[in-house]
């Protein structure tokens, strides 16, 4: 099976590394040459557009921004869809508006062209070593047939529903993920301005109910104060911003959701957009004047 693969980021790169690792032959695109031939010197090959990916595949990967990358990859001039065959699958793994999902599947079906939403979870971490979460959406029968495909890249690979609950789920994925990481962040800072050893309430605290996975991967790097991007804030404030507008279009009310939304703006004014989400810590530190690494 030939797998196209667009979209070499910080999360795309290794995902198609781990491909190629299994032994697919992947053809990938990227509009920063850098990555693509990082990848060429891995295994894969390589294409000049959108549109010379899906004329070479049957399936194809993508693993972009936002919306709009996502429909400029698929519709534009020289995208997917104007050079896929009849039957080429599309499984769009960045995670955007579900309404946009669907938006795009409607357009790509009527040429003939099969989209799956499929976001995951993870980070960059997860990405490396093969281990992400993936949520899809769409038809049943084509989820089953690229199950495999998707697990080379995933621990997990679940499927939601139609088309966009992909991105329904990953939406609920990363609001709860923001308010874990603002409790983390709440706490740590109240424990150590009432005196305690932040890390050692960490350690006390980790193996009971408020222990999660979000609290194990953000919690140390707070103690550190190290926050280089696993997931930028920028990305958060995007997913955030489309959990909010899915939400008031079904009449759903997310006060806690917005707050934190409100919390990371306050940071991206201060230019921490580019820092990891775990620098949330900083607006609490600057609240309460205290620092956990000092």
């Amino acid at each position: 099976m030939k797998v196209g693969f667009i979209g070499l980021g910080i999360m795309g790169k290794p995902m198609s590394k781990n491909l190629v690792k299994a032994g697919y032959d992947v053809v990938v695109y990227n509009r920063s040459r850098e990555a693509v031939d990082e990848l060429e010197a891995y295994g894969s090959t390589s294409a000049e557009s959108s549109a010379e990916v899906a004329s070479l595949c049957d399936v194809i990967i993508t693993m972009v921004p936002n919306s709009p990358d996502v429909r400029d990859v698929c519709l534009a001039e020289d995208g997917i869809a104007s050079k896929a065959k009849q039957g080429t699958v599309v499984i769009d793994m960045s995670s955007i508006d579900p309404v946009e999902s669907r938006a795009i599947g409607a357009e790509l079906e009527k040429k003939g062209i099969e989209l799956i939403d499929a976001p995951v979870s993870g980070g960059e971490p997860k990405a490396i070593d093969g281990s992400l979460s993936v949520m899809a959406g769409g038809r049943k029968e084509t989820f089953d047939k690229y199950y495999d495909l998707l697990m080379v890249m995933a621990s997990s690979v679940t499927y939601v529903g139609e088309l966009g609950s992909g991105n329904i789920a990953k939406l609920a994925n990363q609001m709860i993920v923001a308010l874990n990481i603002a409790a983390v962040s709440e706490a740590l800072t109240m424990a150590k301005k009432a005196g305690a050893d932040p890390e050692l309430v960490y350690q006390a605290i980790r193996g009971g109910l408020a222990g999660s996975t979000v609290m194990d991967a953000k919690a140390p790097m707070m103690l550190k104060h190290d926050f280089k991007p696993g997931f930028r804030i920028e990305l958060h404030i995007k997913d955030l911003t489309n959990a909010l507008n899915a939400s008031h279009s079904v009449n759903a009310a997310v006060p806690l959701t917005a707050q934190v939304m409100e919390i990371m703006q306050s940071l991206k004014t201060y230019g921490m957009e580019k820092e990891d989400h775990s620098a949330i810590l900083k607006f609490y530190e600057q609240l309460s004047d205290v620092q956990l690494d000092k």
